[in-house]
């Protein structure tokens, strides 16, 4: 049984005894043994950890996690301290300068923004080593749906940062009036000049929450 150590676990136990999760779980014990896989075992539920549902501001929705050695981390777009800096996430770092003045750490960990309040979830939290989107269809897509429901049916106001087109196939189930869904293109080099850059989502996350009491701090710890 996954525990979490928050008020997901409440949240989310019925949805670890549905069928698809079994199967989902038979399917990463062969996955794991056999293959390289990312992140480890120990980090796939970390976006889950480090914001408990009842402090969620924001939510930062990414594809799939990194499947180069080392990157990925359990939350989307970080990687741990001493790891290089992915192209995407020096994007939004570049975007974040041009919209609220952030200034760019020497590291790509954005574990302070998840103490913060910002949900850095992927859609399928777990692939192989270097093939993205090799677990797309294994069942994370139905359970990474439920935790976007449960954030919807939440009347404390959130912001939906939604990147690319994966992320913005998840704006359906943001249904509730209460919150905010922002939409741009993906960081990605291939697309960051196709919509991303001049985003402002930063600020416009930040104006919104500030109606209520709320903020996140963008700076990271250097």
């Amino acid at each position: 049984m996954v525990q979490i150590g928050n008020d997901w676990d409440e949240l989310l136990a019925g949805e670890f005894q549905k069928d698809y999760y079994r199967r989902l779980r038979e399917t990463l014990k062969e996955e794991y043994r056999r293959y390289t896989v990312y992140p480890p075992m120990e980090d796939i539920f970390n976006a889950l950890r480090f914001t408990p549902y009842r402090s969620v501001k924001a939510v930062i929705l990414g594809q799939d996690p990194y499947h180069g050695r080392g990157q990925a981390q359990g939350l989307s777009f970080s990687v741990r301290r001493g790891v290089p800096v992915p192209p995407s996430l020096q994007n939004i770092y570049q975007e974040l300068h041009d919209d609220v003045g952030f200034i760019p750490p020497g590291h790509g960990c954005l574990e302070a923004w998840a103490e913060d309040g910002v949900l850095l979830l992927n859609a399928t939290l777990t692939v192989r080593a270097g093939q993205a989107n090799s677990h797309r269809d294994i069942g994370w897509g139905i359970f990474t749906d439920r935790i976007i429901e449960l954030l919807n049916a939440r009347e404390e106001p959130i912001v939906f940062l939604l990147w690319g087109s994966f992320a913005k196939a998840k704006a359906q189930y943001i249904t509730n009036l209460n919150h905010l869904v922002l939409s741009a293109a993906h960081p990605s080099p291939f697309s960051a000049q196709s919509g991303f850059f001049g985003c402002r989502h930063f600020s416009k996350t930040n104006a919104f929450l500030s109606q209520f009491g709320r903020s996140v701090d963008w700076q990271l710890p250097q």
